[in-house]
């Protein structure tokens, strides 16, 4: 047998061994150990003077060293606070308020919950368990149908990779020798755009056949209103903004006002005040942000760049003119006025219709969602604007992550050794994964398994598109008896050398790999989405029923596949916009 059959059979032992249920860490070493041992043999030296053994340790110092790495702990702490720190009862809450009026309240409550959550832990198994604890016994007892109940969890669940920050994207970085920045920009609208699909999805079904997801009943439904807030619009005015301004200018009449803590203080009408403003704020704040990055940003780099009186080393002289700076397109113009002026019409529609309940919402989703969110979007913002490495940024989320958790009083020392020691074990999990991984590449190209893989390539004279295409379909097959982290660790890195001849960006590939491999979580046998919702549902919930649920969502995937092959600039124009 010539040493490339060798080097398939490796391939073919690792997956056999892997779904016969071995360690898959420890399996790459001992397959690697194996035929490398056979590689390098050489019978005229001792078999401890075998350069396998070398191998072995310059690969794992290298796994060690690489400092992409160093951010997969941090951002791993990061999920395990949130997910002990158990903040996600009344973010569900909130939400589902927020959306009673929505056809499948709960199941489209629970879909941006699983999203907003998987982002900021990007556990896809915690966040399953969790919204299986807390939304799946609602949804069934509101006489939701199971397999909406659950597919909707298990698909909302596998997010968390997805959109970042993700540990996925940071192992195929360094697999893959890609940055991480451009990485989680690529990613960014494609896990929304997923996500936008899965919601349209329910509420079509939920459209067409509402037995699937009946109206909640009132009691359900009924926002907790405060009864100093009904006092307050029958002094003043029934919108409680306009309610609250007059309150503040002349607060005689609500002082008198009881609570549950005593007499109604001016600093609660402020900070109700403060808390009905923030739709304004938030939505001022994003028009401004995008105003100074794309016009004001640009010009002050430029200035910078370009000190007065300073030339570079040997250019020829230039005219001591003002630099100019081409500024964004008329579109960019148009299109920012247009979409301020929606902004304005809808904000100007909310607040016209602002009564007790509606105040009572945005307070509930500012103590519950709005902490979440600024300690997500600060996270990525750093990162994506430059500010900070992957790693430091990493570092600021976990940190945030305790501080939200000591606020919500929800993390106590039991709690935070437990996601401390969940850390650690993870973190050493993949570490095992890239030694192994980094070893049993090294054999297999040696024995001539790679080279083979290419020429058979190479000789099927396949376009780029047509190479694409095999390579995702293979993965969607792989994605069925094996997950993501077997995927990425053995498989992406045979199609890498062969994209620089298809001429393939490594970072639209990438971002269609991770796409694909949200269908491995929802693909039987091994989807793991529905074997984690399976241990906490119901006993009368079967393991088939969750696999119905999910099926619709695995089409979902690859219908976004098929867009993002259409339109690959989902992927890649913000990466180019940020980055060139």
């Amino acid at each position: 047998m010539s040493d490339p059959f060798l080097g398939l059979m490796m391939l073919l032992l690792i997956v056999v061994v892997i779904m016969m249920g071995f360690p898959t860490a420890f399996t790459l070493m001992g397959l690697g150990m194996l035929f490398g041992f056979y590689a390098f043999y050489n019978p005229a030296e001792h078999w401890i003077d075998n350069r396998v053994f070398d191998l072995m340790v310059q690969r794992t110092y290298g796994a060690m060293t690489n400092d992409v790495l160093i951010s997969i702990p941090l951002f791993v702490l990061m999920g395990y606070v949130m997910e002990r720190g158990a903040l996600v009862d009344k973010m569900f809450y909130s939400i589902q308020l927020s959306f009673r009026r929505v056809p499948a309240s709960l199941a489209v409550a629970t879909l941006i919950v699983c999203t907003f959550w998987g982002i900021a832990s990007g556990l896809v198994g915690a966040v399953v368990v969790l919204m299986g604890v807390i939304a799946m016994s609602p949804m069934l007892r509101a006489g939701y149908d199971v397999k909406l109940a659950s597919g909707v969890i298990t698909a909302g669940g596998t997010l968390g990779i997805l959109i970042p920050p993700s540990v996925m994207i940071i192992v195929y970085a360094a697999v893959a020798g890609q940055s991480v920045v451009k990485l989680y920009a690529a990613t960014m609208f494609p896990g929304f755009f997923l996500a936008f699909l899965y919601l349209a999805y329910i509420l079509t079904w939920a459209a067409i056949n509402p037995k699937v997801a009946p109206a909640l009943p009132e009691e359900q439904t009924r926002v907790p209103v405060a009864s100093w807030m009904r006092s307050l619009q029958a002094a003043y005015s029934q919108n409680m903004m306009l309610g609250l301004l007059r309150a503040l200018t002349s607060p005689s009449k609500a002082m008198a006002f009881e609570t549950a803590e005593g007499r109604l203080t001016y600093w609660t009408l402020l900070k109700n005040f403060c808390a009905a403003l923030v739709p304004f704020s938030l939505t001022a704040f994003t028009l401004l942000l995008v105003w100074w990055y794309v016009v004001i940003h640009p010009q002050a780099s430029s200035e910078a760049e370009a000190p007065e009186g300073l030339e570079q080393l040997g250019a020829p002289a230039a005219d001591a003119g003002a630099a100019m700076v081409n500024g964004p397109a008329t579109s960019f113009y148009v299109s920012f006025v247009l979409v301020a002026a929606i902004a304005a019409a809808a904000l100007s529609r909310y607040y016209y219709n602002m009564g007790a309940e509606r105040l009572q919402v945005i307070k509930l989703l500012v103590s519950s969602v709005m902490p979440l969110a600024v300690l997500t979007i600060v996270v990525l913002a750093v990162i994506l604007f430059g500010i900070t490495t992957a790693t430091e940024s990493a570092a600021v989320g976990a940190a945030g992550a305790f501080l939200l958790a000591f606020q919500a009083r929800t993390l106590n020392w039991k709690r935070t050794k437990e996601a401390v020691f969940l850390t650690a074990k993870t973190t050493a999990m993949v570490c095992w994964l890239f030694v192994g991984s980094a070893l049993f590449s090294a054999v297999f190209a040696i024995l001539g398994g790679q080279a083979l893989i290419e020429e058979w390539v190479l000789a099927l004279e396949v376009t780029p598109v047509q190479f694409m295409m095999l390579s995702q379909a293979i993965i969607f097959i792989l994605g069925w008896p094996l997950e993501w982290t077997e995927i990425i660790i053995i498989f992406v890195p045979i199609f890498l050398p062969m994209l620089r001849h298809f001429d393939i960006d490594p970072i639209l590939w990438g971002v269609l790999v991770f796409v694909n491999l949200q269908a491995a979580f929802l693909s039987p046998p091994v989807a793991m989405s529905a074997y984690y919702l399976k241990g906490v549902s119901p006993p009368h919930v079967t393991l088939n029923q969750i696999f119905a649920g999910m099926m619709p969502y695995m089409l979902i995937v690859i219908l976004c596949m098929v867009i993002m092959y259409v339109w690959p600039g989902m992927a890649l124009w913000l990466p180019n916009y940020l980055y060139g």
